[in-house]
């Protein structure tokens, strides 16, 4: 009885081992490619762009967003950075433009998918940002390689990634 015990045990101990083995050596999944269900808001948005006179990318911004089902109302400004400071948006975080869409903040060009993941998920936060003006992202429109994350931010400037782009 006792070699069955310790056959069994030592089979045991070689498919746990086996297992780890296998798990630890998986290649991970590319950002952004996870198969993971994300809920999209599907109602009408309408959202709020403020933006400087003569930014073209800003133009470029809202009709992407307009192509893909999103009314925007856009208003020009005299100083950009008066609005992104009434909403409390980092520096770290900011871009040529800011919308505002059902009380959160979309600062840049973020993805019309992002948008409709945050209006679905209602988070407690600010909103979004796409830092900087990534080369690829809508609107900018420049065909070149580069990953760019999205960041989701709340009041006291905690941030983390929401998506990530190619």
């Amino acid at each position: 009885m006792n070699n069955k015990l310790f056959y069994l045990f030592t089979a045991v101990l070689i498919a746990v081992s086996a297992a780890f083995w296998v798990y630890m050596f998986q290649e991970p999944a590319e950002p952004g490619t996870q198969d993971v269900e994300t809920e999209l808001y599907e109602g009408d948005i309408t959202l709020t762009m403020y933006h400087g006179q003569g930014c073209e990318c800003c133009v470029k911004w809202a009709e992407y967003l307009e192509d893909h089902g999103v009314e925007v109302e856009s208003k020009l400004v005299s100083n950009p950075h008066d609005i992104k400071n009434e909403n409390s948006i980092p520096q770290a975080l900011r871009s040529c433009h800011t919308g505002i869409v059902d009380g959160y903040v979309v600062e840049g060009h973020v993805h019309v998918e992002d948008i409709r993941r945050l209006l679905a998920e209602r988070p407690d936060a600010i909103g979004l940002s796409a830092p900087g003006m990534p080369p690829n992202s809508p609107g900018m429109d420049q065909p070149v390689e580069n990953e760019y994350q999205i960041v989701l931010f709340d009041e006291h400037e905690n941030m983390s990634v929401y998506a990530v782009h190619n």
